[in-house]
């Protein structure tokens, strides 16, 4: 089977909203608050962010537990990465995510101000002004084989849809409405002209949102 460019555990607001406006270093998500996004992840027992045993199991267990599934190499957005916009004004920032990043893969950022890779843990951040396809074919390559996921946030997502280069989505709707931001769709039914959907209620109150290529 051929390796897979797949969007996974992706979280919007019932609107269809991915982040809120108004980025910051204070507020990654903008007005949004991403624990209203990511509840239902934060609660299950394969949270990678956990610290204390317990956590709950079932459905929405199922999609964390599968986040590293079979996955070599990630494509970001620069907004994903860093709340800068414009030219480095230096390379101290290096993610959100402290000196153990979840990806442990290659990580690909899509930026018009390139600047060199670097790593940290077993994650090498590379930074490329190119097209989504350019991009892909060099997150093929390190990946050995195995699939590549675009990762977000919103932006990255709608290149690499109107670009058609993804093969299989899971977005994650929690029940709340941003109103303005970030938006992904204005209903998923936009996306089926391509891809099979089959939508998933959670007892946490998230609707699970799973795409497969026609």
């Amino acid at each position: 089977m051929s390796p897979l460019v797949r969007v996974q555990n992706f979280m919007l607001s019932q609107d269809g909203f991915g982040a809120g406006e108004g980025q910051s270093l204070e507020r990654p998500f903008g007005h949004a608050n991403p624990a209203d996004l990511a509840f239902w992840a934060g609660a299950t027992a394969h949270w990678p962010n956990r610290t204390d045993p317990g956590g709950t199991y079932g459905l929405d267990d199922y999609f964390t537990r599968d986040f590293h599934n079979n996955i070599g190499a990630e494509i970001m957005g620069r907004n994903k990465f860093s709340p800068h916009r414009g030219p480095w004004e230096n390379e101290d920032w290096k993610g959100w995510w402290g000196d153990n990043p979840p990806f442990h893969t290659p990580v690909f950022v899509l930026t018009h101000y390139p600047r060199p890779s670097f790593t940290l843990s077993d994650t090498t951040f590379h930074f490329r002004d190119a097209a989504p396809q350019e991009v892909l074919e060099e997150a093929f390559e390190a990946a050995n084989g195995k699939d590549v996921r675009v990762g977000g946030g919103v932006a990255t997502v709608r290149a690499f849809l109107a670009a058609d280069l993804i093969d299989t989505m899971h977005v994650a709707v929690a029940p709340l409405y941003l109103e303005r931001g970030e938006q992904l769709w204005h209903s998923s039914e936009d996306l089926t002209d391509r891809f099979h959907l089959e939508v998933v209620p959670s007892p946490s109150g998230v609707t699970h949102h799973l795409f497969w290529r026609k």
